[in-house]
């Protein structure tokens, strides 16, 4: 069983630290759309009552003509906070689920006590977000709508940039400080510099600073068949809370 109240607090500190552009609520269903931005999880319902099962069937109805209106697919993020019938509507419908999502937290009373930072974030958010998009390969066309949401972000945010000379960035990460609570977001190491320990030494940058801003525990959401990256994550001593999925009629 998921502990719920903890469920809770990391689905509303996640919803601050990635902020949709339109948020609309029906009951205890957070509808989250985005235009200029294809993430799922800035375009889902997002239930959060695993009591609220009222007019399941019509909600959802109203929800897909909404999301058509964006040019989006309707999709459900199933978490422990979905209702059990709303899950079973969809099972039943053979909604198809994509993937799965762990969401993990680690203590960072754990990290080394010494409280030097060898590397300081940038506040270039558009520097970032050309690292970003060097770094994966995404699509050039993402680049409005990723530094829209990144500007969007009321938390305190930290962005972390490796560069190599002679090959540019190397490996980033955007921490989001909320309270005692600090998020990692958008990290990732250039294929070619993978295996090398960028990866746990761009973490280890991030996490460092957000302890020494007073978060107390770490937070990531990590796509469940990326074994490296759950390796990496487990070394550095986060463990799993939850997982979650999507759900739709036209999924896939």
């Amino acid at each position: 069983m998921s502990d719920l109240p903890k469920v809770r607090r990391l689905e509303a500190v996640g919803f601050r630290a990635w902020p949709a552009a339109v948020v609309q609520y029906d009951g205890s269903w957070l509808c989250r759309l985005t235009a200029g931005h294809p993430s799922r999880r800035l375009n889902s319902i997002n239930p959060l009552d695993p009591s609220d099962i009222r007019d399941i069937a019509i909600r959802l109805e109203k929800a897909a003509k909404r999301f058509s209106d964006y040019g989006r697919p309707l999709l459900v993020r199933q978490t422990p906070l979905t209702p059990p019938k709303l899950v079973a509507f969809m099972d039943e419908a053979g909604w198809d689920h994509i993937g799965e999502t762990a969401v993990m937290m680690a203590d960072l009373a754990t990290l080394p006590r010494d409280e030097v930072v060898e590397h300081l974030p940038t506040r270039d958010v558009g520097r970032f977000v050309d690292a970003r998009l060097a770094v994966t390969g995404d699509d050039a066309g993402l680049k409005p709508g990723l530094t829209e949401i990144i500007n969007a972000i009321r938390p305190e945010t930290g962005l972390f940039i490796f560069e190599e000379p002679g090959h540019g960035p190397t490996a980033v990460a955007l921490v989001v400080q909320d309270n005692d609570l600090a998020g990692i977001l958008q990290m990732g190491v250039a294929p070619s510099h993978r295996r090398k320990g960028i990866g746990a030494a761009i973490l280890n940058a991030a996490l460092r600073w957000a302890r020494l801003r007073g978060a107390r525990h770490a937070w990531l959401q990590v796509e469940a068949c990326n074994t490296a990256a759950l390796a990496l994550y487990r070394r550095a001593g986060f463990h799993e809370i939850y997982r979650y999925s999507y759900r739709g009629p036209d999924a896939r």
